[in-house]
């Protein structure tokens, strides 16, 4: 599979690419700028785009180019986008964005650049079941916050193939979506965040990327909240999530699953896949689930953390939801996968961790005692190796050797784990019950605020959860800022 990077330049294969990328964010430290300049030079760029026909727009609310109900295609142009805009208007209605398309229109855009500078001022905007944006080739920057590259609402669909996206305000994902959900599909590309609260990802829909470069500066590199869904398949994902708007966590991490309860994502079990390529977090932990329950699925991913004292998976309450009810409830299925990494699992969440097709778990789960529900499941050929005492509810293994204790101690509801034998275990329920206030992580001072200017396109509004029309009455309360967006 070939895909083409900066024009001019010969092809590479994906594979070979993401391994040249992969060997220079793996090592530990902060990137240099000459490295970033360096993965950058991969990719697109604005010198690459020859643009033969200009948009602009700096109205407040305004767009620079607007789809409704028809089928349109734009080739090599350039797009400017300022203007101001207010919360909910820009964020679920697509108030503000440079390019927009709704009323089941087809916008295909190749070859061009987009810019904006404006708060709320989202780069290209799909809104409304039955609108499909195609972009393929093409520049995106965007400069202010809460200003997203990608946006996806009320059921849009989003196919984006090779382009190069940087956003630096806060609350500013690469790949966005907010209420409604949709389908988005990305493959190919370079796509970096450096504002804080800004994912590179952050998932109300389900987000497929295949083959592409996601970096976070600044925030978790991954969220995913309520019901949806990211499938990363042979992507390199490097997170550094070290700023911080809000104190309902303490933790920092690179891949976070949760439900807010702002009304923005329905409830129920959310996904996320990673099939191959690599993952590099730089501080805090890989993986963090609360207030929600959730599959997480590995194969053949190379995972690195480059905290020495973070954790591979927490599943533990925090400041979304009602206390007691709030845990993160987990399924984890690894497929041909190492993983290594201690696991904490609090009193309100439950794991249950399926190892299989020769993955190999090094690392400890629950140290201090036994706590949340924790199930594991050892397929023959699969292993675990302890690197200090663990605690869990239940086991399944049924060769001995398969669990090596390495001089630690293994305590299966309370009793202790003989090395070299059987165990029968039952995997507990995993569902979702989160509940509570409102309220999303690392918010960002002006989104979701509740603003109410301007009007909606027309036509139907995405459907709130519960089944409210968008233009009926908002959830009590601002709607939660999202670490990405």
């Amino acid at each position: 599979m070939n895909f083409r990077l900066k024009k001019g330049k010969r092809l590479l294969a994906a594979g070979t690419a993401a391994m040249m990328i992969f060997s220079m964010t793996a090592c530990s430290g902060a990137e240099t700028a000459q490295e970033a300049a360096e993965k950058a030079a991969e990719y697109l760029s604005k010198e690459d785009i020859t643009v033969n026909e200009t948009f602009e727009n700096s109205a407040d609310g305004g767009h620079a180019i607007e789809v409704s109900g028809e089928e349109k295609e734009y080739a090599n142009i350039g797009v400017t986008k300022t203007g101001e805009a207010d919360g909910d208007e820009a964020d679920f209605y697509g108030e503000n964005s440079a390019v927009f398309t709704t009323e089941k229109g087809t916008l295909t855009v190749k070859d061009s650049l987009i810019e904006t500078n404006g708060t709320h001022a989202n780069a290209v905007f799909s809104y409304g079941e039955g609108t499909t944006v195609n972009i393929s080739d093409s520049v995106i920057e965007t400069q202010g916050n809460c200003s997203g590259g990608l946006m996806t609402t009320g059921g849009g669909t989003m196919n984006a193939s090779n382009l190069t996206i940087n956003t630096s305000g806060n609350s500013s994902a690469a790949i966005r979506s907010d209420r409604g959900g949709g389908d988005v599909n990305v493959s190919k590309g370079y796509y970096k965040t450096t504002g804080k609260g800004s994912p590179v990802i952050y998932s109300t829909a389900d987000i497929t990327v295949d083959d592409a470069y996601l970096e976070s500066a600044s925030s978790q590199g991954v969220v995913v909240e309520g019901k949806n869904s990211v499938t990363l398949n042979n992507d390199t994902l490097v997170a550094d999530n070290n700023s911080k708007n809000s104190d309902k966590s303490d933790y920092y991490q690179a891949v976070m699953i949760y439900q807010s309860m702002s009304g923005d994502a329905a409830e129920g079990t959310s996904s996320f896949t990673a099939n191959g390529g690599s993952i590099t977090n730089k501080n805090g932990d890989i993986f963090f689930v609360n207030n929600t329950a959730t599959e997480i699925s590995l194969s053949g991913v190379e995972i690195t953390n480059e905290d020495s004292e973070g954790n591979f998976l927490r599943a533990e309450a925090a400041g979304w939801g009602n206390e007691g009810s709030n845990g993160g409830k987990v399924n984890l299925n690894a497929s041909g996968q190492i993983i290594e990494g201690n696991i904490i699992v609090d009193d309100v969440s439950t794991l249950n961790m399926y190892l299989k097709d020769k993955s190999a778990y090094t690392g400890a789960i629950n140290t201090d005692g036994q706590k949340g529900d924790v199930y594991v499941e050892i397929e023959d050929g699969s292993t675990w190796m302890l690197t200090a005492d663990s605690y869990v509810s239940g086991l399944t293994v049924s060769k001995g050797s398969a669990i090596n204790l390495n001089g630690h101690k293994l305590y299966v509801d309370g009793k202790e784990y003989t090395e070299g034998s059987t165990s029968t275990g039952t995997a507990f329920e995993i569902k979702s019950e989160s509940s509570g206030n409102g309220g999303a992580p690392d918010a960002t001072p002006g989104e979701g605020s509740g603003g109410t200017g301007g009007e909606k396109p027309s036509g139907t509004p995405p459907e709130k959860p519960g089944g409210d029309s968008a233009g009926g009455s908002k959830p009590s309360g601002a709607p939660p800022e999202k670490p990405a967006s």
